[in-house]
């Protein structure tokens, strides 16, 4: 999601799919996001950057209401403020019966109001690299609180169906899902 790009080469592999759905990630990052082999999804208005890669999904995606979970992505998405949401229904959509949440970035060290754009001033200290909202990048301010209405509604919705989301995110502050241990659950890998 977003620029989880940057931790590739750490990492030794790539995710199997991407998932963008803010602007100005999109605006600021299309030449990135353009360079990624798997399948993206990325939302209708990222077209403007985007339209001429004919292998990217366009998302029907909104962050205004109704604030609803879609089991079909073919039609309109709700993003609840975070693209993990939107990532969750996408999961949700291809049948995926358990989804495991790492690195779920739900508590940050600036404050302000919600959804405000700002610029980043230096280092980002809120995620895992430095250079992902580095210096000189735009972001909005997030919602927390929006965003834990929408996962509880994920939870709902994975639970009414018999699957599940699982929160493997090491030293999270969400609390909306069951918590599994990273190490634990991949020392198999």
């Amino acid at each position: 999601m977003n620029r989880i790009y940057l931790l590739f080469g750490e990492m030794g592999f790539q995710t199997t799919y991407y998932v963008t759905v803010n602007t100005l990630v999109i605006e600021q990052s299309a030449q990135e996001i353009r360079s990624l082999s798997m399948p993206r999804f990325v939302t209708w208005r990222g077209r403007r950057w985007l339209a001429s890669d004919p292998d990217i999904i366009f998302l029907d995606s909104d962050y205004t209401g109704p604030a609803t979970f879609s089991g079909d992505v073919t039609g309109r998405v709700y993003e609840g403020s975070t693209v993990t949401y939107v990532a969750l229904q996408i999961a949700y959509h291809m049948g995926f019966e358990e989804v495991i949440l790492t690195g779920v970035d739900h508590s940050f060290s600036i404050q302000g109001p919600p959804n405000v754009t700002v610029v980043s001033r230096g280092d980002d200290r809120d995620h895992f690299s430095p250079d992902y909202f580095g210096e000189g990048f735009r972001w909005q301010l997030p919602d927390l609180e929006a965003s834990e209405h929408a996962y509880r509604m994920a939870h709902a919705a994975f639970e009414k169906d018999g699957r599940r989301v699982l929160d493997a995110t090491k030293g999270g502050k969400l609390t909306v899902f069951p918590k599994v241990d990273f190490d634990r659950l991949f020392a198999r890998i």
